[in-house]
């Protein structure tokens, strides 16, 4: 049959339509190895590159309360860890950098072959002992009415650092994390065995806006005692420090000839921090502390405290894990894969 010139027109103008967004949209495909996210993000493009090659890998969370397994992906683990560790109402660069360091930690979880703390099948637990983590419809009901604008920040913040870990020589770092310093971070050496080169002491005089700052424990002298397994000398004297840290925490304490580390006296009395005074009042040892947290790594009222004054989420992590990158866990994803 013979097509009219007006329905042939008609027809041609209908296929050039539908090739036109084609015809846009080839030109800015990716065929470098990721050079276009790369000078899309140097030129401050508002357009999202996601890799379609990115590894789908997921998280295996122990849910102690309900006692059981929950496998879930793992940015939406990555939310659930932010929403859970960092107040909602943080800034939103302290927020990405909590998800940058949350996403490191489970990463290089999920590479190691001993996990250690979990139940058989398990990647984590759902504790402080790796990352608290909680569902949505748990983070619905603490939140109550807040919860539309609170989840939907903690999301982009994740969505914002999607892919992205914290390295050291390229590989995954020990992200930890606490709460409020002291006006200084610790080494982690001060706290456990092994001394790792972006876990040192550097400045945080932030911390001092944070309501965790300042705190104050009352012990009777028979409970300090029992406790630390010594006897006071006299009705006046508790103990002497006799070595600080690098992030001036209690290094060492003498309390009539027996000898402690800070970080023992904080586990043994359950102090917020390593950094403590004290003096006897009567039957009671008043200790006095500043910070809460174990001190190593980033400080999360620290962090929100840079945030406020400007920083961004690279400069934040990159204070306080001295001489690391931020790179991307694609590669590390694709092994995590196959090994599963």
């Amino acid at each position: 049959m013979k097509m009219k010139p007006i329905v042939l027109l008609a027809a041609v103008l209908f296929v050039v339509t539908l090739m036109i967004p084609t015809m846009l949209v080839v030109p800015f495909m990716d065929k470098t190895g990721g050079k276009l996210a790369e000078e899309l993000q140097e030129k401050g493009s508002s357009i999202e590159v996601v890799d379609p090659m990115e590894p789908a890998v997921e998280v295996a969370v122990y849910r102690t309360q309900q006692q059981q397994l929950q496998t879930l992906p793992l940015e939406e683990y990555v939310v659930g860890v932010v929403a859970s560790e960092m107040p909602a109402d943080f800034e939103m660069e302290a927020l990405k950098a909590q998800a940058l360091t949350a996403r490191t930690y489970i990463i290089q979880q999920l590479m190691n072959e001993e996990k250690l703390g979990v139940p058989d099948g398990a990647d984590v637990t759902d504790t402080v002992t790796h990352q608290v983590y909680k569902s949505d419809e748990e983070l619905r009901e603490q939140w109550k009415g807040e919860y539309s604008w609170k989840i939907e920040k903690v999301r982009k913040a994740v969505q914002e650092t999607n892919g992205q870990i914290l390295t050291y020589n390229g590989s995954p770092i020990d992200a930890t994390f606490f709460s409020t310093s002291n006006g200084y971070t610790e080494s982690s050496d001060e706290i456990w065995p092994n001394s790792l080169p972006y876990l040192k002491a550097v400045e945080s005089p932030w911390d001092v806006n944070s309501p965790k700052f300042s705190g104050q424990k009352v012990v009777p002298v028979s409970e300090f005692e029992s406790k630390l397994g010594v006897k006071l000398a006299d009705a006046s004297s508790v103990g002497k420090i006799v070595e600080r840290t690098a992030g001036n925490r209690v290094g060492k304490v003498d309390i009539n000839g027996k000898v402690f580390t800070g970080k023992e006296i904080r586990e043994k009395l359950d102090l917020k921090s390593t950094d403590f005074t004290w003096q006897r009042k009567g039957k009671n040892i008043v200790i006095n502390t500043k910070g809460y947290g174990h001190g190593v790594g980033m400080s999360q009222y620290g962090a929100n405290g840079m945030a406020v004054e400007g920083k961004t989420y690279d400069q934040i992590v990159q204070h306080y894990y001295k001489g690391t990158e931020i790179s991307s866990s694609t590669n590390l994803l694709a092994k995590i894969t196959a090994k599963k």
